[in-house]
């Protein structure tokens, strides 16, 4: 057998006599009972499921586009509930390992392409996980443009007598009307079921270690002081009968005078001693497993354990905004496109039309302090006057873009109406 490796046969590297030429990798799958148990019963698996998903959705999304249409796209979100719904569709994808938004129109047989949609026409936005839909067969033609998508999706429960799309096994739904969210991609796509890895199923083993420290540590409490009785001739005594009963008897109640008086009543011949355990080491290892789990996670222990930053001068705010910026880089490279489809029936169900100039961002995540935002919005505006000094841009276009960047920022509220009241509703805004 060849090995693409370090070998020495003298000191036994990497041989038959090497421990470490016998390691190999095994897969143990978390089923569904596993991974439930894990979400609801530790508070480390509970948090690294819970916290990506809650900081992609908390500060959700500006729109680019009119003021009105701005307006009509918000009040679509919030009749759908839309920003509360991905964020549960977030959570069971990386707890299961994959789930839907589910967009209905009521236009009849489920099974069809989703109609063009009207205004108002969106009529409902479900979240199902793996387990309650299940994806057909996976379209293999690679010139399709449906190509590694499933064809088809089968709602598992079943639907209400004389449903369009009704059958034993539920309802068939058409894949334009399915927002897929996968969990942890596997190497080669989809899986036999057409979903993806939990994102427990690579942490499982560094939750429960660092719970196994934990859980450990709090035992070592109950042990922390321990009596020591050395009674004479004890283990001949022990051979009588009834000794065994009469010696937990004494020692019940010895101990019951302890704690009423304060004073262990022994025999003249016996010895007493206490022995303490020592703790100073045991804080740093459950630490230490702790740490090991939020690096598993791919979160920042001062965000997945709420710690304190440790070191001297230590803020933290340098790992916060890495993790803030692997944040904002999923919302755009990942969960953006997967909501596009979301995102073109919201747009048309508000507007009744898909104008192709309306967009979205991601707001970020950081936030601003007061003399943080008051500086920026100073530089902001000096740099303003020295173009309006210059006249490298035109006036009038200089005062709308001044006018959308205030409106942004949100520094003064109740801008936006002012600007209407003063006659300019028909300045375009670029965001709300």
């Amino acid at each position: 057998m060849f090995l693409d490796t370090l070998t020495n046969l003298v000191a036994g590297l990497f041989t038959g006599k090497d421990k470490l030429a016998h390691d190999r990798f095994g897969l143990v799958p978390q089923d569904r009972g596993q991974l439930d148990a894990a979400y609801r019963g530790d508070w480390i698996a509970r948090k690294v499921i819970d916290v990506p998903p809650f900081d992609m959705t908390r500060e959700w999304r500006r729109w680019h586009a009119d003021p009105a249409q701005i307006a009509a796209i918000e009040a679509e979100e919030a009749r759908l509930d839309v920003q509360r719904k991905v964020a549960r569709a977030l959570r069971l994808a990386r707890l299961y390992g994959g789930a839907a938004l589910v967009l209905g129109a009521g236009d009849g047989d489920p099974a069809q392409p989703l109609p063009p949609l009207g205004r108002e026409a969106l009529r409902y936005l479900h979240v199902m996980h793996r387990w309650e839909i299940v994806p057909g067969e996976i379209d293999r033609d690679v010139l399709s443009a449906g190509f590694g998508e499933p064809g088809w999706y089968q709602v598992a429960s079943a639907a209400s007598p004389g449903a369009v799309g009704a059958g034993a096994g539920g309802v068939r739904l058409h894949p334009s009307r399915v927002v897929r969210l996968s969990g942890a991609e596997l190497p080669d796509g989809p899986g036999a079921d057409g979903w993806g890895d939990s994102v427990l199923q690579a942490v499982m083993d560094a939750i429960r270690q660092a719970g196994l420290a934990t859980q450990g540590v709090a035992t070592l409490i109950h042990e922390a002081k321990l009596d020591v009785i050395r009674i004479p001739q004890l283990t001949q005594n022990l051979a009588q009968a009834d000794y065994a009963k009469r010696l937990v008897d004494r020692f019940t109640l010895a101990n019951t005078m302890k704690g009423l008086v304060n004073a262990l009543v022994i025999d003249k011949e016996e010895e007493w001693d206490r022995k303490q355990l020592s703790f100073a080491q045991l804080p740093e290892i459950m630490q230490q497993y702790l740490q090991i789990a939020a690096g598993a996670a791919d979160i920042p222990a001062t965000r997945l354990l709420g710690q304190a930053p440790a070191g001297l001068n230590a803020t933290g705010e340098g790992d916060i905004r890495n993790y803030y910026d692997r944040i904002a880089a999923e919302q755009r490279v990942m969960l953006g496109p997967a909501l596009r489809r979301l995102d073109d029936a919201l747009i048309l169900s508000a507007l009744g039309t898909r104008p192709p100039e309306i967009r979205c961002e991601w707001a970020p995540l950081w936030q601003l302090g007061a003399t943080e935002a008051a500086t920026m919005a100073k530089t902001k505006a000096e740099t303003s006057a020295l173009y309006a000094a210059s006249g490298l841009i035109p006036p009038e276009v200089l005062a709308r873009a001044v006018r959308n960047q205030v409106v942004e920022d949100g520094t003064y509220p109740g801008i936006e109406a002012a600007y209407g009241k003063a006659g300019e509703d028909s300045e375009p805004a670029t965001a709300a």
